[in-house]
């Protein structure tokens, strides 16, 4: 199917579905299978080979998927607005929802690396760096360390944050309170 043909609803979802999976599935485990990850939504191996032909494909398309699970995550957190530690708290709220993808693209170096051109950034999603550096004008973020610095600690606590609940330290619904509880008490001046 041609990524200009629209699909249908249960298409649409169906295909929605399989990517989440995907997402989530290699995020545990690297070595999962394409019936591991068919297995994860709820579809049958046949059916995940006619949305895509391929692991390749797959990784590809989950790739993308999970970039703009991310960047949709920070855009409804609108993280431009308000004062920068209230922006902060969304930012890390909206990372823990999306805490699978997040741990799908970055956990593995190796998963990016044959995919580099597969994603093309939406530029008009407002950056952590900026809201750092917002909120370092504002006063309320350590002037001593730098805004990469920061964002490399927000993306650690947030995978930490999802890591342990997947290990079953922390419970699922305590790991968003955490994680802005941890980054408040080491990065908040």
């Amino acid at each position: 199917m041609s990524s200009s043909t629209p699909e249908s609803g249960t298409r649409s979802r169906t295909r929605r579905a399989i990517l989440a999976a995907a997402a989530a599935t290699l995020a545990r485990d690297r070595k999962a299978t394409l019936a591991d990850i068919a297995e994860a939504a709820q579809v049958g191996r046949s059916t995940l080979h006619r949305y895509f032909a391929d692991r390749n494909e797959l990784m590809a398309a989950a790739i993308v998927d999970s970039f703009r699970a991310v960047e949709d995550s920070v855009r409804e957190a609108a993280i431009d607005q308000g004062p920068a530690l209230e922006a902060m708290r969304r930012l890390l709220a909206a990372m823990v929802d999306v805490g699978d993808r997040l741990a799908f693209l970055f956990g593995d170096p190796r998963v990016l690396e044959d995919f580099t051109d597969c994603f093309e950034p939406d530029m008009s999603v407002p950056t952590t760096i900026d809201l750092i550096k917002r909120g370092q004008e504002e006063g309320v973020f350590d002037l001593d360390s730098t805004p990469e610095w920061i964002q490399t600690v927000i993306w650690s606590l947030t995978y930490s944050g999802w890591e342990a609940a997947e290990k079953g330290e922390l419970p699922r619904h305590g790991v968003t309170a955490t994680v802005i509880r941890t980054f408040e008490n080491g990065v908040v001046r």
